[in-house]
């Protein structure tokens, strides 16, 4: 989740942002600058739309030394969600990785999170 205070659209789900958190420096800084590009409200370099049942969700993919990493966002009511991030030996993302990025798609859905920017101010 996002830290109480922060300015930023970017709520992390599940483990994302401690996963991301593992990657190699080099991958951890782009996709840094690829989410500071959707937080100013910019198309990211490397992204597509996953479709296979995620409507709306779209996945930053970046190759280093052999190692495919993904982040599954979903951009909704002005937030950006991080759903899932992992990584793999193959370009294939597994059914599994889709039903945690689905999982916590409905998550969010169920908890109805306020729009981005309108969320209750604590006095």
């Amino acid at each position: 989740m996002t830290s109480p205070g922060s300015k930023s659209r970017i709520k992390w789900e599940g483990n994302s942002q401690k996963e991301i958190r593992s990657w190699p420096k080099e991958v951890k800084e782009n996709f840094g600058g690829e989410l500071e590009r959707l937080e100013h409200h910019e198309e990211p370099l490397d992204s597509k739309w996953l479709g296979k049942g995620l409507p709306g969700v779209q996945e930053l993919r970046e190759e280093f030394k052999g190692v495919w990493y993904r982040l599954m966002y979903w951009l909704n009511a002005g937030w950006i969600y991080v759903l899932h991030c992992f990584n793999k030996k193959t370009n294939q993302t597994s059914q599994g990785d889709i039903e945690i990025a689905r999982q916590r798609m409905q998550a969010i859905k169920a908890r109805k999170d306020a729009p981005a920017g309108k969320e209750e101010k604590s006095a």
